[in-house]
């Protein structure tokens, strides 16, 4: 047994012989129903999104920063005066995040439903949580990338006067985008 593992028995044990404490109500159940979801950790939304390729604010860093999204570039084309080249590299970067992102999604789903069923199932271990949790990691982690790159090949696209104009379309109060 890893040491985490003690201390999480040991943590138990205190709160299983504390009687009154454990006895006491709940005031508040902020869970309840999702025991109901397909997959426990995420709602039909998240699971449409990523379905979709959705960007679910992946790219937040980037977005407040002057790295502006393909899709919302896009969603303003006419208001930034997009040249018909910096359409095409919009729609383009559009293209590979989707093609990229609705198969991790996927993925995503699957794994986040894996880690579900550990549980579900009974046969929950301190390995079988460690690889589910780092398949789940990682592929998050790789759907961000693909997400935070194309902000990244946004930006490069576009001149440092549209980059400020699209942080003041989007309502941003720092002019990021003239960086």
């Amino acid at each position: 047994m890893t040491g985490f593992a003690m201390i999480v028995r040991s943590i138990v044990a205190v709160f299983a012989l504390s009687g009154p404490l454990a006895a006491q109500p709940h005031t508040q159940a902020p869970y309840a129903g999702r025991e109901q979801r397909e997959i426990a950790a995420l709602s039909e939304q998240e699971i449409a999104d990523l379905r979709s390729g959705a960007g679910m604010t992946m790219a937040l860093p980037a977005e407040l920063n002057g790295y502006p999204g393909p899709r919302h570039v896009l969603d303003l084309a006419d208001q930034l005066d997009l040249t018909p080249g910096q359409r095409t590299i919009a729609d383009l970067l559009m293209a590979e995040m989707r093609e990229r992102a609705v198969p991790l999604g996927e993925q995503v789903i699957a794994a986040e439903s894996d880690l579900g069923r550990l549980f579900a199932s009974g046969t929950a271990t301190a390995e079988a949580i460690a690889a589910a949790t780092d398949r789940v990691a990682r592929l998050r982690g790789e759907l961000r990338f693909g997400h935070l790159v194309a902000h990244l090949a946004m930006r490069d696209a576009l001149s440092p006067t549209q980059r400020a104009a699209y942080d003041r379309l989007r309502g941003y109060a720092r002019g990021h985008g003239a960086h």
